[in-house]
């Protein structure tokens, strides 16, 4: 029966994909998403032993005093160092990640000192920056706008002439966790300035002498994913031993060595997508990035609006799925969908793609748990439904049945099914209305009507219908029976052993003498529930119906008719007498056998 329900379900698919498509688009479920790929993809590894870094430590700054005790002389002297200490030993690369902005009028023999090192030995990389201000930096979106040009905040100029530079700014992120990098901001004077850490990359394969890596691909506004390998880059030794000499050469042989503030209250550190717990130093930062270009490994994020096109695709056929699966499979789909998802996005990054790890399985575990609900909803609906139109027909046995079931018996509409008919009816209730008073006359049919209801019930029959004085019940519907035809006649032979007994009482009570003509036929008709949505009665239709009226019609009293058909299914279970064709039925042939029912073996 198509009762729209095919249209249906695809609309609810849609609606349901369109719903959890949106949440996914406002971002809700961002933050969620960031903290479980930063557990899925920030795995970390081994870092690189050929990046050191030397921190401005605590013990530094009590040695020397606070951050601003720092002078550009101390600067000289490491790099100084660095260089002279072992004339075979120098690092490849000196990055130091502090602004050394505008000259110091209070002491420009350091700045010259400075200037004098980094131009002597050509190894070093400083610091600078775009000067984004406040109220022009991107604070909402990763991918604002970086691609505009930002006013330059050089070096001084002797050391602009002298070292290579690179920018240390940092994209925001919307929930402060450090993720991504900037390869390069544009600013006046030079256009595009690269990072400072891929400046040193450069200038370290320079040194390797070996072809640099492609730097990663971003879109047009320098941001990138940056995959981390390690918490801290830092060694065994601080700025104060490098001023005090007592740095072996064997830690920055050949190597990248790193020199910024390493401190807390230097606001210079973040939280990270590799540890979100703690605080990661900035130039630890920059080392993972020169160790992401090392190693040339940077998963590019799948656009967002393929990814929510995808969790549409996902979600609808997720809700398709659960609205016609069963429990188990459903299960069984969730957990495949769920953890398949979180293991095909960690296959894709390790293929350098990223994927939103938690948008599908919180999509698919929302419709699963919905259409859990919907279902037992559904359910409990459909044995309501079961017990109003089943509860006043059937017993109790065949009600359980049909809930465990779940019977589709309660649509409307009607199926071809073999059946046996009974039809019991009243002798001499006619002429008994005629003279009793009306409330007598309802009393008596009361009893009489609860006899045979009995007699059907203790034999798992379906209460038809009551008219008049007429009962009539079927077996084998609303669910398949074992021995449908016995039950009947079983049911018909308790109705006659119990008249008797009411026959007695009312005879004795009123004067009058009734008893039940009963008739039993087997075969197909159709049964169901026969009407509109609006009133039905659950009923059976058809020739078998008829023959069975009939039969009954013409039982006299305390006499079971039955048809050729229903001695057949009971063979030598039943003692019979056959009639042969002496009782003509309206509409039956002439050979059409009746007979007469007597008993029935245990």
């Amino acid at each position: 029966m198509n009762d729209g329900s095919v249209f249906l379900k695809p609309i609810e698919a849609l609606l349901a994909a369109a719903l959890l498509t949106a949440i996914a688009w406002t971002g809700w479920l961002d933050d969620l998403d960031y903290r479980i790929s930063d557990r899925l993809y920030q795995t970390g590894g081994e870092k690189n032993p050929d990046i050191v870094v030397i921190g401005i430590d605590k013990v530094t700054l009590s040695k020397l005093g606070p951050a601003s005790s720092l002078t550009r002389a101390h600067f000289a002297q490491a790099v100084e160092y660095l260089n002279n200490h072992d004339p075979n030993a120098r690092p490849a690369v000196i990055g130091i990640d502090v602004l050394f902005t505008g000259e110091n009028a209070d002491d420009p023999e350091g700045d010259r000192r400075l200037v004098a090192a980094v131009a002597q030995y050509g190894n070093v990389v400083v610091a600078s920056e775009a000067d984004v201000l406040d109220d022009d930096a991107p604070t909402d979106d990763i991918y604002a706008e970086w691609a505009q040009t930002w006013e330059w905040i050089p070096p001084f100029p002797a050391l602009a002439d002298a070292a290579d530079t690179g920018h240390i700014n940092a994209p925001n992120e919307e929930d402060g966790v450090v993720r991504h990098d900037l390869l390069y901001v544009n600013v006046t004077e030079r256009g595009r300035l690269y990072s400072f850490s891929r400046v040193i990359y450069e200038k370290w394969c320079a040194f390797k002498k070996i072809t640099s890596k492609a730097p990663p691909p971003t879109e047009g506004n320098g941001i990138y994913y940056l995959p981390f390998t390690a918490k801290s880059y830092a060694g065994g030794n601080n700025f104060w031993d490098l001023l005090e000499g007592t740095v072996n050469s064997s830690v920055y042989r050949d190597k990248i060595v790193l020199i910024a503030p390493y401190a807390p209250g230097l606001q210079d550190s973040a939280p990270t997508a590799l540890d979100r717990s703690d605080v990661m130093y900035g130039i630890d930062v920059h080392a993972n990035a020169i160790e992401a270009y090392q190693k040339g490994f940077f998963p590019r994020e799948l656009d967002r609006t393929s990814q929510l096109a995808l969790l549409f695709f996902a979600c609808f056929i997720a809700e398709i799925f659960f609205r016609n699966a069963k429990a188990q499979n459903m299960i069984i789909v969730w957990l495949l969908a769920a953890v398949g998802w979180i293991v095909f996005c960690y296959v894709a990054y390790r293929h350098e793609l990223i994927l939103h790890v938690i948008w599908i399985p919180f999509a698919v575990s929302f419709l699963f748990v919905a259409a859990i609900i919907y279902n037992y909803m559904h359910t409990r609906t459909e044995k309501e439904r079961v017990v109003a139109t089943f509860e006043r027909y059937v017993d109790p046995t065949i009600m359980e049945q049909l809930l465990a079931e779940g019977s589709d018996a309660v649509d409307v509409g009607g199926k071809l099914r073999d059946i046996a008919v009974l039809f019991v009816d009243i002798r001499g209730f006619t002429s008994m209305s005629e003279v009793l008073l009306p409330v007598t006359i309802v009393d008596i049919l009361n009893r009489y009507l609860t006899l045979t209801t009995d007699c059907i019930r203790r034999h798992h029959g379906t209460l038809d219908k009551f008219v008049g004085d007429c009962t009539m019940a079927f077996w084998n519907a609303p669910i398949d029976q074992e021995r449908p035809v016995h039950l009947a006649c079983r049911a018909a032979l308790d109705m006659i052993e119990g008249s008797e007994k009411l026959r007695a009482e009312i005879l004795r009570e009123h004067g009058h003498d009734i008893t039940f003509g009963i008739g039993i036929h087997w075969g197909s008709a159709v049964v169901g529930n026969i009407g509109t949505a609006f009133r039905m009665d659950y009923t059976a239709i058809g020739d078998t119906v008829n023959t069975a009226a009939r039969l009954e019609a013409n039982a006299p009293g305390g006499v079971i008719l039955i048809s050729r058909a229903v001695a057949d299914v009971l063979g030598d279970d039943a003692d019979v007498t056959s009639l042969g064709n002496s009782i003509k039925l309206k509409g039956k042939r002439e050979d059409f056998e009746i007979l007469r029912l007597n008993s029935l073996r245990e």
